[in-house]
Parts: structure tokens; sequence; C-alpha cells
């Protein structure tokens, strides 16, 4: 994978930021204030010369850095977590059942068309009184759906525009899935982007759920769609095998590349990373695995899959990677399968080194079940320092909406 010349330069200097990454602030942090003054004239000489047309998947560009190397860790936990509101369901703000959507899960988020997605799984038009979890879904089941919105206000929850809906008014499958166990049972999304002018999906194509921690997956792969989310192709490449690490993923644009952080399927193993320069998405031949660091600490890429190292260990299920303003580090929620609860962590570079996992939310304090903290980069409140996230509870079977406030190392 090639790298732009600031990350060259970042490289030397060991320790300090370059230009190019997911939403990402350039005010610096308490600690490194005088060194970042120092390379702050450089650094802009070098932005000069550099497209900046970075973006969380979508979001709209601004300066930004992204330090490489193994940074000091920021992050010492979390704490004041809160429910703030229920998205979806017949009792939520929302009222999804206006679109047939009694229950669904997951929604992860990504911005696209100056709007903000959220990438639903299974989805039913009724719940049965009682039960918990996709097996309480009866009526219209549809593998995937697709919510929009343009509210940018977190801190109250968020408030649905409307869905992609078919000649009914019903929230619409988009990517069809033959629901058929042991063959084709769900395509569900994993993650969206926008790339190229389109928009596209992530999805797993699941052959059976033998678990709540563990599936077998035919393959994932990419969907498009040109028309503003209304119409979407599955396309024939790229594909990555059913028993790979790359079946869920989280999305990021750092400069003219995309970085996909992968996860099995299931919950039970680790992290991996690849990345492919925008304008080659939809080529396989394209994509790039991190098999580790040089001597110097740079990033290392391979075209082989089996080269693809391991950057975080774990039992990690629906993974969320951004970019934390806070913090200037990335963060990473995801379901912890051998808790059942929900991690955090964080890292100076896509790459890592990541920091040991923290508890966000413990099973504990959701007794039905939890899973899915997916995060958006632009939604935070108190300039980065506190974060939402989805969350989703396998009873009531539906999609809930959480904040919590990030601990730096050093507060009180």
């Amino acid at each position: 994978m090639r790298l732009f010349t600031a990350v060259v330069l970042a490289a030397l200097m060991r320790s300090a930021p370059v230009l190019g990454a997911q939403q990402i602030d350039v005010s610096p942090s308490r600690r490194g204030r005088d060194r970042r003054r120092r390379v702050s004239a450089v650094l802009g000489l070098i932005a000069a010369g550099l497209s900046t047309s970075l973006a969380a998947c979508g979001a709209s560009p601004r300066a930004s850095i992204l330090p490489v190397g193994e940074a000091s860790f920021e992050l010492a936990g979390v704490r004041d977590v809160v429910e703030v509101s229920q998205l979806t369901g017949p009792s939520s703000p929302n009222r999804t059942d206006r679109f047939e959507v009694a229950g669904q899960d997951l929604g992860s988020m990504f911005e696209a068309g100056g709007k903000t997605w959220f990438a639903f799984g299974d989805t039913f038009s009724m719940l049965t009184p009682g039960m918990t979890g996709g097996g309480a879904g009866t009526g219209l089941w549809r593998s995937n759906t697709l919510a929009y919105t343009t509210d940018t206000d977190p801190t109250d929850g968020i408030t649905f525009d409307g869905y992609v809906v078919d000649d009914t008014g019903a929230a619409k499958e988009l990517l069809h899935a033959k629901q058929v166990d042991y063959d084709e049972f769900a395509v569900i999304p994993t993650h969206g982007f926008a790339a190229n002018g389109a928009m596209y999906l992530h999805y797993m194509a699941v052959k059976h759920f033998e678990s709540a921690t563990a599936w077998s997956t035919n393959y994932s792969g990419l969907a498009t769609s040109t028309d503003g989310g209304e119409t979407w192709t599955k396309l024939a490449a790229p594909r990555w095998p059913g028993d790979s690490n790359f079946i869920q993923v989280s999305v990021a644009k750092v400069d003219n590349d995309l970085y996909f952080w992968g996860a099995t399927h299931g919950r039970l193993g680790g992290v991996q990373l690849m990345s492919v320069p925008e304008q080659d998405v939809e080529r396989q031949d394209a994509y790039r695995y991190f098999s580790g660091v040089s001597s110097s600490g740079e990033p290392q890429w391979s075209a082989d899959i089996q080269a693809a190292e391991t950057i975080v260990d774990g039992t990690v299920g629906e993974l969320s990677v951004v970019w934390n303003s806070h913090l200037e580090r990335w963060l990473m929620t995801y379901t912890d399968g051998g808790t059942g609860g929900a991690s955090i962590r964080e890292a100076g570079a896509p790459w890592g080194r990541w920091s040991d996992a923290m508890t966000l939310i413990s099973a504990a304090d959701v007794p039905g079940g939890l899973y899915a903290p997916f995060m958006h980069a632009t939604y935070t409140a108190n300039d980065g320092k506190t974060i939402y996230f989805t969350l989703s509870k396998w009873g009531p079977y539906n999609v809930f909406w959480y904040r919590a406030d990030l601990v730096t190392k050093g507060d009180d």
C-alpha cells in the first residue's frame, strides 16, 4: 500500500502526526503540545500539496492528522454509560411500525449524500410477546433494511427521516436473501461507506446461525447503489471466503484509501486489517492486507490474505472503528464473545498497537443480552469526550441509542 508523503515524514519523526484520517481534528492534546507546534509549520506545507478529502466514509472533509507508530495510550476507561433513547420498534420515538418494523438489530452507520444511513439486519413486522431475539420475529421478514437521517444532534436520540421503502411504504429488503437455512439463511450488512460517488454495503451471506457466538457463512462481499440507496447490486467481486477474517468489517476513509478492520464469522476471533485505494474498491487484486511493521515502525502490506497479521487478539464481533477528536486516537468498540458484553480499545494508528480491552458496557447491565455497539465519528459531544453508539438488545430485539464519557489517564 503506498504511503503518502506525510506518513513518510511522520515515520522519520517517529512520533509526529501525519495528514489524512477519518474526521480528525488538529487541535493539540494535553501531551505533546510543544512538539506539535514545532512540526505544525512543516505539516502545513505538506498539507498544501496534498488532498485532504478525508471523510468518515462520506463525512465533510476537514484538515486532519493520523499518528503512526506505537503512540502512548490515553484512554483509562468509560463512565456515565447511559441509554439515551430507543431507536427502533413501535414504542420508539421513531415509531418504526409505520415502516412495518416491529423489531430489528444492528444499525451500523455511514454518511453519503448529506445523510447518515443506518444499516440494519434481520427485520420483522411483528414480534411474538415473551420471546426474544430473531426467533421472536414473525410477519414480513427482511434480512436487511436501511434507514436514513439528517439529524446531527445525538444528545437526545436520533430522529429518522425515513427508510428506503417498497411501493407499500414498508422498509424493503435491499439485498436479496434466499432465507433457506444451511443454504443462504440471511444476507446481513456489516457496514456501509461512500466511494467514487456511489454507496456501498459490505455484507455477509450467512449459511446457518449455529450459536450466539458462531455462525457459518458462504462469503462476504460488496453491494453498490448509484441511485441514493433505492436499488442495490451485489458485485461479483471483491468477495472474501466464508472462513476469512473479513466477514464483518468497519470501514474508514484515510486520504484516498479505504481501511477495513475485519472480524471472522462470529464472536470468536481477533481483528485484521486491509486497505484499498478508493478508486479501486471494486478490484479484488487491489486490496492489500496489513502484514506487520518494519524495523523502523512503518506498516507493511501484502497482496496475500494469508499474510494478514492479527492486530487485536480476542473474541470480536460487530466491530466499529472511528477516529476520536478528544483522544486524538482511533477507538474500536465491539461485542466481546467471551464476556457477553461490549468492549472498547484505542490505538494511535489503524494497525495499532491497540490497547488492552476495557469494558464499554457489561452483560450484567443489559440482562436481555447486548451486541453490536456501533459508533459514528460525527456523533459525539463535549469535543469528542462523550461518544454515542447504537446497541442491539436481544430482548426486546431492537436497537437503542447510548452514550458514554471517555475517561483519560490523569482524570480525577
